[in-house]
């Protein structure tokens, strides 16, 4: 009923679909309960990733029985929040900072790219919040001339990105990356790689469901440093938290 973090990723496929290839989404989520343990919640398949598809992939969690989410985990997709927003309004968003860091470095020449990304480090891996923004300002004064998109993008995106550093080190670690589902979406296009048209949406899903059951069957236990976080919860989420 309760999920402490839940992570939402969707990954693309090619299929055939009246007779053309079509390019379509599959809806991820992956969430860690209360006692520390990983659960794929579902695998949905839709035409391409959006926001609407979301929220009818959060409704499908919540008519399933979970009640409460702590925090979601969500690369910056428009729209997502205000999805996730309708369905549990009180669950605390975290954009992933691996996907921002990977819109940051697209369009940035080779030759500035490890300075930059040394700056945007310094944002990201700031103590607190405000350390974070004044190093905000120092990359604006660095590489506006020449990029200033990233800084915008950073700036418009930030009530979503700085949500970790409302909490202690292990929170944080746990949620300000999608790693937990970038793993197991790299497993999942390890099984599937040999396949690059699939005939039907649903033997893509087939394949994926197979592998799926392989995959988490090796998910054995909790995190080593669970009491730790779950301690953390039980202060951050004192009014949520199941007797």
């Amino acid at each position: 009923a309760i999920y402490a973090v839940v992570f939402l990723d969707a990954i693309h496929y090619h299929v055939r679909s009246k007779g053309q290839i079509v390019k379509k989404a599959v809806y991820i989520a992956i969430g860690i309960d209360l006692d520390g343990r990983k659960d794929v919640l579902g695998m949905w398949i839709g035409e391409n990733e959006s926001a609407k598809f979301w929220a009818t992939v959060l409704n499908s969690l919540k008519n399933r029985g979970v009640e409460d989410i702590f925090i979601a985990c969500t690369d910056n997709l428009n729209g997502f929040s205000a999805a996730i927003e309708a369905v549990y309004p009180k669950t605390e968003i975290q954009n992933c900072i691996i996907h921002q860091l990977r819109n940051s470095s697209k369009y940035v020449a080779y030759k500035d790219l490890k300075a930059l990304m040394a700056d945007l480090k310094a944002v990201y891996g700031a103590a607190d919040e405000p350390t974070a923004l004044d190093a905000l300002d120092v990359f604006s004064e660095h590489w506006d001339k020449n990029y200033p998109k990233i800084s915008q993008s950073w700036r418009a995106n930030w009530a979503n990105l700085s949500t970790y550093f409302k909490f202690p080190q292990e929170l944080r670690r746990l949620i300000y990356t999608t790693n937990t589902i970038e793993g197991f979406n790299r497993q999942l296009r390890k099984v599937t790689k040999s396949q690059s048209v699939f005939p039907t949406d649903d033997s893509l899903f087939k394949m994926l469901y197979l592998a799926m059951t392989d995959i988490t069957k090796k998910w054995t236990g909790r995190r080593q440093d669970w009491s730790q976080i779950h301690a953390q919860l039980a202060i951050y989420f004192e009014d949520r938290m199941p007797d």
